[in-house]
């Protein structure tokens, strides 16, 4: 992306939480994020079951597909971190939902890892990733699974490392 044109990337685990936080408000589902030259494209179901939809007079569950430019993802950015600064003593535990979550820890993984570019998508809670890596023979992609338990756990692990400089907490 260009916000880090000229720098490695570090900061995955933001980008993608702010991305999270607008699927969780679009109350997506079994979504598919890859990374483009200038953002990040993003597709997954979004609307009320046939059930839901039946009862409601909704509209059922139709794939959505949005393209976030780097303006965007500043935007949401903002808007996030505003969000998070007000509120509970930890408003991120209070209102973050399962995409904000989930993207933030494997926003995290990814900046551990220090890919070139991510692509991912996720079923019922799993995911699978292709990370786009730099080696001394040239780029290769690694392919990684997190099941849904693990993910949860990564969720919860997290916890644990917030306002420690990435150190566990005792």
């Amino acid at each position: 992306m260009r916000i880090y044109e000229g720098t490695p990337r570090q900061d995955y685990e933001e980008v993608l939480r702010s991305i999270g936080a607008f699927l969780d408000q679009r109350a997506m589902r079994d979504v598919l994020l890859t990374e483009a030259p200038d953002g990040f494209i993003v597709q997954g179901l979004a609307g009320a079951s046939m059930e839901e939809a039946a009862l409601a007079d909704a509209q059922p569950i139709q794939k959505e597909t949005y393209t976030f430019l780097d303006d965007d993802i500043a935007r949401f950015m903002e808007e996030a971190a505003a969000r998070r600064g007000r509120g509970a003593p930890r408003p991120d535990l209070v209102q973050a939902g399962p995409y904000e979550r989930a993207f933030r820890v494997l926003g995290r993984y990814f900046d551990q890892q220090k890919p070139r570019d991510v692509f991912f998508f996720e079923q019922e809670g799993a995911y699978v990733i292709r990370l786009l890596m730099s080696t001394r023979t040239g780029a290769r992609h690694v392919l990684a699974e997190f099941t849904a338990d693990e993910l949860r756990q990564m969720v919860d692990d997290a916890s644990h490392w917030r306002g420690t400089g990435g150190r566990p907490q005792r």
